[in-house]
């Protein structure tokens, strides 16, 4: 089985109307709500083997959050410009070519991909991941690039769903 973890980006900020969506970094609410998800995540068992995130900035200081709680080396996270803006369709095509020596990922990126993903492979109806909301998800597979059939039947199951606003 493999897992996957998706975590949208915390808040970011539009204070600075000069740069680039991508370029935008977090927001107060976003410094504050991505070590918050980051220390509820945790405590959750196992570790992700493999961080990868969006190349946008508030993307990067989103999973550099969930690396320093996770004892994960910064230096370690890989960064996949195909995941900012991507659809489910795309996603798919990115976790599909992952090493299958790593057992659990954590993606970090964006909506509406993020969401629609969840929902394309759980049947479940989220609605919406909100900012720096977190959805793990096992897949029953052995190597990733299986995950579009888990796509096309929906039998990903949705084991932890939390965002900052959800009480614990």
């Amino acid at each position: 089985m493999k897992t996957l973890v998706l975590i949208r980006h915390a808040k970011s900020s539009w204070k600075h109307h000069e740069l680039k969506d991508y370029q935008r970094p977090l927001n107060g609410r976003g410094r504050r709500d991505a070590p918050l998800m980051a220390e509820r995540f945790s405590h959750l068992e196992p570790k992700p083997d493999l961080l990868v995130s969006s190349h946008a900035v508030r993307a990067q200081e989103t999973a550099k959050a969930f690396a320093q709680d996770l004892g994960y080396p910064v230096e370690r996270i890989k960064l996949n410009e195909s995941i900012y803006e991507a659809s489910s369709e795309t996603l798919l095509d990115i976790i599909g070519e992952l090493s299958d020596k790593c057992e659990r990922v954590a993606l970090f990126g964006h909506n509406p991909g993020f969401t629609n993903l969840v929902e394309t492979l759980t049947a479940e109806n989220i609605i919406n991941l909100p900012t720096a909301g977190v959805a793990v998800i096992d897949l029953p597979i052995k190597k990733w690039k299986a995950v579009k059939k888990v796509a096309q039947d929906q039998s990903g199951k949705l084991v932890y769903h939390s965002y900052p606003k959800l009480e614990e």
